[in-house]
């Protein structure tokens, strides 16, 4: 079973060119707004490689601030569009 949370989290290190900070943020990890890499371009190319590594559509209408505001939020939002607890 994949780990959701963690492949977020390689997710956001390889858009955001963190150089392996994404490896130790946890669920409370605040993510718009506190990381300066995360910005409204970056916010694009998340969602595009969400799409790409889950094999899922993202809506419009689906994202909010909401999504992004930690990494346990977005985790969820994919497990969400997975069908999966998370």
């Amino acid at each position: 079973m994949v780990d959701i949370n963690k492949e977020v989290r390689m997710m956001l290190d390889e858009v955001l060119h963190l150089g392996g900070r994404a490896r130790t943020f946890d669920d409370d990890t605040l993510l718009l707004g506190s990381i300066p890499e995360l910005d409204s371009m970056a916010v694009v190319a998340i969602i595009s490689a969400i799409e790409e590594r889950f094999s899922c559509a993202v809506d419009d209408d689906e994202i909010d601030g909401a999504v992004f505001a930690t990494v346990g939020t977005l985790s969820h939002f994919v497990a969400g569009k997975l069908g999966v607890a998370g």
